[in-house]
């Protein structure tokens, strides 16, 4: 969990720009912490938020997360919406979606349903924290009748802020999302940034549209690889940092430790009392790369949205991308290739033409890429559909509250997401 002074700076922060945002009760937290009660913000911080700590605990993250959602909806005077990964905001909003007329029915009558994942000892201590709410049972079913474009300010017209511990990366999506529909008008903010499970920075600009983070000298020991370095290059510290360049990070997280070559970059992009501030850049460790192309993660989405803009009414939900070798003998006698799973909204079927679309897309973005694919060195890029929520159950199997993989590199979460194909 962060240190003392990584959640005060947070909530100093928070505050100054939000002053309304530490009001007591004023924050409902999204999310599971399996044997931890602590919220992003460091420690459980009882009078700040109206869900209940043991939620967050449950053995199960649909099950914790359908909790939080049912505490947070008697609070209609909510300030705050925090959650530990911008996917676990999606899916309660999602979950929303879906449950609503249960839900409705729970808080009118004060009643906590039994459900799968949630232990009947824990779901009768949760029971005794709950009352008839019929007022706000009957206002959330005329806000979800009337949809879910800007629910979270209609449920909650006092909300001033989304908190997320991750906003980059694999979690980006799920942001632009939530901006788009059911979070529209509402800032997000991104309070830390943490590797290697260590919190190296603080946001101290709640209200950046794009998030930066000081790095804190003594919170972790940090070095530094250049990138694009001419030669062999060496590590170097926090005060040899130049500004609007990228370098690789390694942490040493405590005193007698291994050095962990994170796969984290980050550019620094302007310097704050002589320490720097960051931006984390990419993710090296969810590049796709079968012969040495090396495709980063944010340009491969980038290719994959390209290509949904071509195809009318297709919205993508999720995806996740697996490099041939981890299929063994199922991909059969071809080429290495890549194969991408995606959920998407408003299309249940691909046409031979859409699949193709995203490999000619992808040769168009990477020249490297067309080269091999040219060759024959790389075989046609394989595109499958999967059926709704199943990167929730993806999530869920991950077993931790972690940041979506791109790029998948475990048999059982293939498996799992090969079980799920639909087209």
């Amino acid at each position: 969990s962060p240190p003392p002074q990584g959640s005060l700076l947070y909530l100093d922060a928070l505050g100054t720009a939000f002053p309304r945002a530490l009001a007591r009760r004023g924050t409902a937290l999204l999310h599971w912490s399996p044997g931890s009660a602590r919220g992003p913000a460091g420690w459980p911080l009882p009078s700040l938020y109206c869900t209940p700590a043991a939620a967050a605990v449950l053995p199960s993250r649909a099950a914790a997360l359908r909790v939080q959602l049912l505490f947070a909806l008697r609070q209609r005077a909510l300030r705050v919406l925090e959650a530990g990964l911008a996917a676990e905001l999606h899916d309660v909003l999602v979950a929303l979606r879906a449950e609503w007329p249960r839900l409705a029915q729970e808080l009118e009558l004060g009643r906590l349903s039994p459900q799968p994942g949630l232990p009947e000892g824990v779901r009768e201590q949760l029971q005794a924290l709950l009352s008839p709410a019929a007022a706000r049972a009957a206002e959330l079913r005329a806000e979800c009748a009337r949809g879910f474009e800007g629910i979270a300010l209609r449920l909650w017209p006092q909300l001033e802020v989304v908190v997320v511990r991750a906003a980059h990366g694999a979690e980006r999506l799920y942001c632009d999302s939530l901006r788009q529909a059911d979070c529209q008008g509402l800032p997000f903010y991104c309070p830390f940034y943490q590797a290697a499970g260590a919190l190296l920075g603080v946001n101290l600009w709640p209200k950046a549209p794009v998030p930066r983070f000081l790095l804190c000298p003594d919170w972790a020991f940090c070095e530094f690889l250049p990138c694009l370095a001419s030669k062999e290059p060496r590590t170097v510290l926090l005060d040899e940092l130049w500004e609007g360049r990228e370098y690789g990070l390694v942490v040493t997280a405590q005193p007698g430790e291994y050095r962990c070559r994170t796969g984290e970059v980050l550019k620094v992009t302007s310097f704050h009392k002589q320490c720097p501030v960051v931006e984390p850049v990419r993710r090296e460790s969810q590049m796709l790369s079968v012969r040495g192309e090396s495709i980063p993660e944010e340009q491969f989405c980038q290719s994959l949205c390209r290509t949904l803009r071509m195809w009318p009414g297709a919205r993508l939900i999720d995806y996740v991308c697996v490099e041939s070798s981890l299929l063994g003998d199922s991909s059969g006698p071809c080429a290495p290739h890549y194969e991408v799973f995606v959920e998407l909204q408003g299309l249940r079927d691909l046409s031979e033409g859409q699949r193709y679309k995203l490999d000619q897309c992808l040769q168009e973005d990477f020249p490297i890429y067309k080269s091999f694919r040219f060759k024959g060195s790389i075989g046609p890029l394989r595109l499958h559909l999967v059926r709704p929520r199943t990167f929730n159950q993806l999530r869920e199997a991950l077993g931790c509250p972690t940041a979506m993989p791109r790029v998948l590199r475990e048999e059982r979460l293939l498996q799992l997401v090969q079980g799920s194909v639909v087209s």
